[in-house]
C-alpha cells in the first residue's frame, strides 16, 4: 500500500492520467490525496472530476479555489473569467452529479501514516490556528456547502474581508476568512492579516509581506502541511512544510510525493504538462 499527494490539475486530464500510470496506482492498493484546484484552465475538467468520482476511496480530495469558482458560476452567482474552460462540464448531463459530489468533499484534512499526521489545504492556515481548529473551521465551511442553504453561503462567499482572524467572528464574516485562508491564501503581514493582491515567489514578498508560512507565531509550525495554489512557488519540501503547484496548466510539471514508511521519506514525482495557458499577472 502506497501513499500519494498531488498538486493542482486544474483540469489536465490527461496529465493525471500519465502520473497515475508513472506510479503505478492501484485503487485496491494505493490512496492518492489531491490538494484541490481540480478543475478548470485546463481542457478537461469534466475528465478529471468523472476520474475522482470512479476512484473515490483510493483518490481522495480537498478544494481548491477554483472548484468553488465553478460551484458558484454553476449557480450564477460568480461570472465566468475570460480564462474558464468550464463549458463543457456546465453544458454535461452529468454536471449535476459531478456538482453535487465537488460540495460534499472538505477543505481540510489530517492524515495518519507512520505513526504521523500531516494537514492537508489547498493554500494555507492562519498563524492563530492550531491543526484542530483548521479542521474544525473547515468542517463548518463543508456544512454550509452541504446544508439547505448552501446557495446562499455561495452568493456572500466572496470578498476580501475580514482579512484576519478574530476569535470573535460569526456568521458569513467566519466563514469567508476560512475560505480566503484555506483556498486563497499566499502572504500576509506580520500581523496576520491576509493579502490577495500578489502572486509573485516566495523569494519575491512585496514590502511588508511575507509567505504563510514563515510567520514566526504560526501554531501548525511542526506539523507537516502539505498544499497547492501556488505555482510561482513551485515545489518545495522542508520537514514540516510540503508544497505541490509546480504549473502544470501553465505548462510546467504535475507534482506529486511518494511517501515511504513514515511522512519524512518522500520520492518526488513529476510528469511534464502540454501548456493550456499562457501566464499572465494572474497566475491563480
Amino acid at each position: 500500500m502506497a501513499l500519494y499527494c498531488a498538486g493542482d490539475i486544474q483540469g489536465c486530464d490527461r496529465a493525471l492520467a500519465r502520473l497515475l500510470a508513472l506510479i503505478g496506482f492501484s485503487p485496491s492498493r494505493d490512496t492518492l490525496y489531491l490538494l484541490g484546484d481540480l478543475v478548470n484552465r485546463g481542457p478537461d475538467s469534466v475528465a478529471v472530476l468523472r476520474r475522482c468520482m470512479a476512484l473515490e476511496g483510493s483518490v481522495q480530495v480537498v478544494l481548491g479555489n477554483h472548484d468553488l469558482h465553478l460551484l458558484a458560476v454553476a449557480q450564477g452567482v460568480r461570472a465566468p473569467s475570460p480564462r474558464d474552460t468550464l463549458g463543457d462540464l456546465l453544458a454535461h448531463p452529468q454536471r449535476t452529479a459531478m456538482l453535487h459530489w465537488l460540495r460534499q468533499q472538505p477543505l481540510a484534512r489530517q492524515v495518519r501514516h507512520g505513526g504521523q499526521t500531516m494537514l492537508l489545504v489547498h493554500a494555507g492556515v492562519l498563524p492563530p490556528w492550531s491543526v484542530q481548529q483548521t479542521l474544525a473551521l473547515a468542517g463548518e465551511v463543508q456544512r454550509a456547502l452541504t446544508g439547505a442553504h448552501w446557495q446562499s453561503f455561495l452568493q456572500q462567499m466572496y470578498g476580501n474581508e475580514p482579512d484576519a482572524w478574530r476569535e470573535g467572528l460569526q456568521g458569513m464574516d467566519r466563514l469567508r476568512v476560512v475560505v480566503n485562508a484555506l483556498t486563497r491564501v499566499r502572504f500576509c503581514s506580520a500581523q496576520g492579516a491576509m493579502d490577495f493582491s500578489s502572486s509573485e515567489s516566495a523569494r519575491q514578498a512585496p514590502a511588508g509581506l511575507m509567505p504563510w508560512f514563515e510567520l514566526p507565531e504560526r501554531r501548525t509550525q511542526g506539523q507537516l502541511t502539505v498544499f497547492g495554489h501556488w505555482s510561482t512557488l513551485g515545489w518545495m519540501s522542508r520537514p514540516d512544510l510540503l508544497a505541490l503547484d509546480t504549473g502544470c496548466v501553465w505548462g510546467g510539471s504535475l507534482s506529486a510525493v511518494r511517501f515511504g514508511n513514515t511522512l519524512a521519506e518522500r520520492e518526488h514525482l513529476q510528469v511534464e504538462c502540454a501548456q493550456a495557458q499562457v501566464p499572465g499577472a494572474a497566475r491563480a
